[in-house]
């Protein structure tokens, strides 16, 4: 984690820019409504970008460890083994061919050693990055800003605003 490059101060969808133009190749965020019974994160890659769906229905926090965690299935090579998850796929994707999923993976057991893994690199990435903003935080903050960010961290998620032109969600090519 040491040589990954991250963004002061953090931002994880800007690491997430970041990561796809050193990959070359885009990585999506889709917020869908959470479902009962199935992962509360999903990363599905096909033959032209990676989307990571996660919950649009839980706290900023809650959501960032999930993309985070999805990416660090990227980081890993997660991704390059691991077969379809069609159940998961078929309920959350039912719009997009199976043929041109190659491969998902969702977070459903927390006991197998890639889930394990995801977890401690995504802790990893946001320690570095605790430690990155502190550093670069040698002037003194504004009064109030840590209750700001307390509130930013665990306030109910704001509503997605898909009309904007820069909107984080794309439509699926099929």
């Amino acid at each position: 984690m040491d040589g990954l490059d991250l963004p002061t101060p953090f931002d994880t969808a800007r690491f997430i820019d970041m990561l796809a133009r050193t990959r070359g190749r885009p990585i999506e965020l889709v917020p869908v409504a959470a479902r009962p019974h199935l992962p509360c994160g999903l990363l599905v890659t096909t033959d032209q970008a990676d989307r990571i769906l996660y919950p649009a229905d839980t706290t900023p926090l809650h959501q960032q460890h999930i993309q985070l965690h999805e990416i660090a299935h990227l980081l890993c090579g997660h991704h390059e083994t691991s077969p379809a998850a069609s159940s998961a796929a078929q309920v959350l994707l039912p719009h997009l061919p199976a043929a041109l999923v190659q491969r998902v993976l969702g977070r459903t057991v927390y006991t197998e050693p890639q889930e394990a893994e995801a977890e401690l690199v995504a802790s990893l990435i946001l320690n570095r990055a605790a430690q990155l903003d502190r550093a670069g935080a040698a002037v003194s903050a504004p009064a109030g800003s840590a209750e700001a960010r307390m509130r930013s961290l665990f306030a109910p998620p704001e509503r997605q605003n898909t009309d904007r032109p820069d909107a984080r969600r794309r439509p699926w090519r099929t």
